[in-house]
């Protein structure tokens, strides 16, 4: 089921309304991300500091940017994005992640915009941002081209668009699926949709038809031997993020 003339999925909203009070347990359900969260903060910091001749050495390197991050969930990234000095905006279309990201970032003196709404209502409000952050979520969206789209048209010209997702590939499936929903139980059975799952060049097409120039891709490469992540420029195979400049 989709919502008209919206970007949402509520079949994808409410598996994660389900999961919503786990957002901020690093063993919970939400432990892929915890884990990931580190290097997606390294490639965003990098990333935008680049766009705007930041210093990366500063306390607060993105001082007096307005950053919207879409799909916040629990607030993982938002957070750590507003101590680096963001004025941030967070929205979820489920209102239960966000009233956990609120009670979290008030629990850390943390200020933070927070908001149960869609990408398009955003957007009817006049957008602006100088970043906006779409991460594993382009691959829950009703309709991931418009989706991009919409996220593109939030940007003034000249901001930095920033998405991470899954490729489509037999190595997903078996990362993504088979491991971390059927073996190590990261996540509920289901989570995750392989065919749903994009290729980078249908992302990257999906960003350049969107009016935004690709300028980095970046693959998420998990070592089970030493139990981290690393990124590589090459193997794009599992999970993966991309940068834009709106033209």
């Amino acid at each position: 089921m989709t919502t008209a003339h919206s970007s949402i999925d509520r079949a994808e909203v409410a598996k994660f309304q389900a999961m919503a009070e786990e957002w901020w347990d690093p063993a919970g359900k939400f432990k892929p991300l915890h884990m990931l969260n580190p290097l997606r903060l390294e490639y965003i910091v990098t990333q935008i500091a680049a766009e705007f001749s930041r210093d990366r050495s500063s306390l607060r390197p993105l001082e007096g940017l307005r950053l919207l991050d879409i799909g916040c969930g629990g607030g993982l990234v938002a957070e750590p994005m507003a101590r680096l000095g963001a004025q941030v905006t967070g929205a979820d279309a489920a209102e239960e992640n966000i009233a956990v990201a609120r009670l979290h970032a008030e629990q850390s003196g943390l200020q933070i915009d927070y908001r149960a709404t869609t990408a398009e209502s955003l957007l009817a409000e006049g957008g602006g941002f100088d970043v906006v952050l779409a991460l594993e979520i382009v691959e829950h969206v009703a309709d991931p081209a418009d989706f991009i789209a919409t996220c593109a048209q939030l940007l003034r010209p000249g901001g930095v668009l920033i998405a991470s997702t899954v490729n489509r590939t037999p190595q997903s499936f078996a990362a993504a699926i088979v491991g971390a929903e059927w073996i190590m139980r990261w996540l509920p059975r289901g989570t995750h949709d392989w065919r749903r799952f994009i290729r980078p060049d249908e992302l990257a097409a999906m960003f350049e038809t969107a009016g935004a120039k690709v300028v980095d891709r970046a693959g998420m490469v998990f070592n089970p031997l030493g139990f981290r992540w690393s990124l590589s420029p090459r193997d794009l195979a599992v999970n993966y993020l991309m940068t834009g400049i709106r033209r």
